[in-house]
């Protein structure tokens, strides 16, 4: 009889090809799911403001900017989703990257964002050199950022109003200047059209002068033969 004592070999319960095969269809329907959810948010973010667009923090380096952009570019690309306004959400992030990457177009958002922080500090009573951090900031309901956005969202919304009115009133006055320029080319047309009438005639006026002229002499001459 054996004495040895035998040692139970550890085994692991093997999943099966059907489990393994709910997983991976359960992963690609949650990622297909985060795509479209991703895609609905940019759609959703405010189209003045391409960092509501990439969800990028306004300090953010050049090379941090883009480096979000080809993420979420990647991310919700239309050939990987199968949301039918995918196109549209990735044109956005285009947009949203070349107004970041071209320096004079983010300097221009980033004073209308300092500002908006100077205007929002001034309306609870804060010094303006107030940082982020303060613990005054962090008291505020509904939160610094939050309240920061939003007035971001109105001075983007009036610049854009007031460009719209500029453009609109500088098409008024080209339209205005075109009008003249079209009545001036129509008055010096009907003016050589006049004078090459006018010259057109000019025999037939000449022609019919002599006429008349030799007419008179005619009568004139016949009244004094009478008269003699």
């Amino acid at each position: 009889m054996s004495t040895g004592t035998s040692t139970p070999s550890s085994s692991k319960t093997p999943v099966s090809t059907s489990d393994t095969d709910i997983e991976q269809l359960l992963s690609r329907e949650a990622s297909a799911f985060q795509r479209e959810l991703e895609v609905e948010r940019i759609l959703k973010a405010f189209k003045l403001n391409p960092y509501d667009i990439l969800d990028i923090d306004e300090s953010s380096k050049p090379e941090g900017i883009k480096r979000r952009y080809r993420q979420l570019s990647l991310f919700i690309h239309p050939d990987k989703t199968p949301h039918a306004r995918a196109p549209d959400a990735f044109d956005l992030l285009k947009k949203a990257e070349s107004e970041l990457s071209d320096t004079a177009k983010r300097e221009a958002l980033d004073a209308t964002i300092a500002e908006a922080r100077l205007q929002l500090l001034r309306s609870h009573g804060f010094s303006t050199s107030t940082q982020d951090d303060d613990p005054k900031l962090r008291g505020l309901v509904p939160p610094f950022k939050v309240q920061l956005r939003a007035k971001v969202k109105d001075l983007l919304i009036e610049e854009e109003v007031r460009r719209r009115k500029a453009i609109k009133m500088n098409l008024a006055n080209e339209g205005l200047e075109a009008r003249k320029k079209e009545e001036e080319v129509a008055t010096r047309k009907r003016k050589a059209e006049d004078d090459k009438t006018w010259e057109e005639s000019r025999e037939t006026r000449v022609d019919s002068w002599r006429s008349f002229n030799n007419t008179t002499k005619k009568k004139k001459k016949t009244k004094v033969q009478i008269l003699g």
